[in-house]
């Protein structure tokens, strides 16, 4: 697998135009982890001179997705996935940079695995974290994502 986090960037600017607008960047990518980054300003506050929550919200789903679309793509299996549900928790103001990390990239390889072999629909539960600059954590997203072969 090739990971670069330009060809995402490009990915979003193209087919995320909502999280380019609002500075969400993918920082680093391996088999284990993601992160991706945004930075709070004028275009992605709320009225409480913080990060809105949803930019927070795009750039966690996509620390976990991006696992799931990268081994769909090595496999050249048609298989679809859907956000099924979605929990946060939210510590504190989100300024500055904040970082979202996931590191359950070999769970979304074994999910993937078990919907081309079983070609039954399954679930699977990725957690992104969000750390501020002193690496406090800002949010917490739990993306419950269903995926099947088609």
């Amino acid at each position: 697998m090739k990971y670069s986090p330009f060809s995402y960037n490009f990915f979003t600017l193209i087919k995320l135009p909502a999280a380019w607008i609002s500075g969400v960047r993918v920082s680093k990518v391996t088999d284990k982890f993601c992160e991706v980054k945004v930075r709070h300003r004028w275009i992605n506050q709320n009225p409480f001179k913080s990060m809105y929550w949803a930019v927070q919200g795009m750039a966690a789903e996509l620390t976990t997705g991006i696992f799931l679309i990268e081994r769909i793509r090595s496999n050249k299996t048609p298989i679809s996935m859907l956000v099924l549900n979605n929990k946060a928790n939210f510590k504190k103001k989100a300024r500055g940079v904040i970082t979202f990390r996931c590191d359950d990239g070999l769970k979304a390889n074994k999910a993937i695995d078990k919907a081309i072999q079983t070609r039954e629909s399954s679930l699977i539960s990725m957690r992104s974290v969000g750390k501020d600059y002193s690496g406090d954590i800002v949010s917490e997203f739990i993306f419950e994502w269903t995926i099947k072969a088609k």
